[in-house]
């Protein structure tokens, strides 16, 4: 029997079809990321937010075990260490009243403003937004304890 060799067709793509494939999928995330890059902004606007939320809540706790808030010099790290400085609290929780043992950065990594007393209540906490500095619009806009609506 003679030896016959046989012909193989191996299956792939061919460069033509590779190109359409890249520009489909180029022109789907020219279309598709601008709509989720927006939206990482109202992302991080919401998680301060809920960061407020949550450091207030542990600063009410504060105060009813305490009989006071925390004040500016004892700053919010009165949270999860017991204040050395000023009017010291006398039923201060034993691990704090952070569960994390931390207090959190605001989602672009800066430290969260407390005043206590504050101009607008007891304390202010407040995050300065995006742009780390006072003022701003827009995702540079200040995110304050009382101007969260509940």
């Amino acid at each position: 029997m003679p030896y016959k060799k046989r012909i193989t067709h191996e299956a792939g793509f061919t460069l033509l079809e590779i190109i359409v494939v890249v520009f489909i999928l180029s022109l789907l995330a020219a279309i598709v990321a601008p709509r989720i890059m927006g939206r990482t902004d109202d992302a991080r606007i919401a998680e301060a937010k809920v960061q407020i939320r949550n450091l207030e809540t542990a600063l009410k706790l504060f105060k009813l075990d305490n009989g006071f808030y925390p004040t500016t010099d004892q700053g919010l790290e009165a949270l999860v260490i017991m204040p050395q400085v000023g009017k010291l609290p006398g039923k201060y929780r034993e691990g704090g009243y952070l569960e994390q043992k931390k207090i959190p950065s605001d989602p672009w990594g800066n430290p969260y403003v407390y005043i206590s007393p504050g101009v607008n209540g007891d304390y202010d906490l407040f995050s300065y937004g995006a742009d780390g500095h006072e003022g701003g619009e827009g995702k540079n806009k200040d995110i304050q304890s009382w101007d969260i609506e509940r």
